[in-house]
């Protein structure tokens, strides 16, 4: 039954005395949040059903022009196996993308953690994709604060949150455009903030955007090779780490991302130089 929009769960049964129903026994379930993750079980399948259809059907298209007779035609053949590892590839950053999200999802997933130099391994993410914002004609820059900064987590997931964010921030950019990283820590956190100047992202959009599969410009990001699931799996990395993330956008303008986590414990204080002294 449903009242007020709020679906509810009703279960009756008779109270019986010496063989006579006397009474009836009523129980009311809220089962709202029950509803809402077996939508979400039936998006996410509808969603994955798409985005596997998509390469498949145009890898299919290819490959049957191919093997009509455009093999023999060295250049149109060269052309269409160049979509088909394109279409290839894209397939399999969305089922690692899948599979990675599942993992953080189910929370069973247990991986190692240790101490990270977290603005180090920024500005490591920042080298590794300085060559994509130069092919892109953006400027990259890394900001570093005056004393290191450091986190427990896994090093693994912990370039990949940086990894999608400065990648999205240079992807989504324009010619000229550029991305700013920058770590820092307060007395209990330890922040990070990817800003671009790019396209930026309206107000509408904004509360969705971690949600799996949403796409701001859907043509837009599979034509970039986006999955749709990158954002995603940012949130539940911060959310693994007992820590936040934030954005702030204006259209036209850019985007700014702010994730906030616990700072570790000093270790060893008078080992912790700063960045340049190592």
């Amino acid at each position: 039954i449903c009242r007020g929009h709020r679906p509810l769960r009703l279960y009756v049964s008779p109270m019986k005395q010496d063989d006579r129903v006397v009474g009836a026994l009523a129980i009311v379930e809220d089962i709202t949040e029950l509803r809402r993750l077996e939508q979400v079980r039936t998006d996410f399948a509808a969603n994955v059903s798409h985005e596997l259809k998509t390469p498949l059907t145009s890898i299919r298209g290819f490959v049957e022009t191919l093997q009509a007779g455009a093999i023999d035609n060295p250049e149109m053949a060269h052309k269409f196996l160049n979509i088909i590892q394109m279409e290839t590839e894209r397939l399999t950053r969305l089922i690692n993308d899948i599979l990675s999200i599942s993992k953080l999802e189910s929370g069973n997933d247990e991986v190692a953690t240790e101490r990270i130099r977290l603005d180090k391994k920024a500005c490591d993410v920042c080298e590794m994709l300085s060559i994509h914002a130069q092919e892109k004609e953006v400027t990259l820059n890394y900001k570093l604060g005056s004393e290191p900064v450091y986190i427990i987590g896994n090093p693994d997931r912990v370039e990949q949150l940086l990894i999608n964010l400065t990648e999205n921030a240079i992807k989504y950019n324009k010619p000229g455009g550029s991305v700013t990283v920058q770590v820092f820590k307060s007395a209990q956190e330890a922040n990070v903030t990817i800003s671009d100047t790019g396209i930026g992202i309206a107000e509408e959009n904004l509360p969705r955007l971690f949600e799996r599969f949403y796409r701001v410009d859907k043509g837009r990001s599979r034509q970039m090779g986006g999955t749709g699931l990158g954002l995603a799996i940012v949130k539940h990395i911060v959310r693994s780490m007992n820590g936040e993330i934030e954005v702030h956008s204006k259209l036209g303008e850019g985007t700014e991302f702010l994730i906030t986590l616990p700072l570790a414990p000093k270790e060893n204080p008078e080992k912790e130089t700063i960045f340049e002294d190592e």
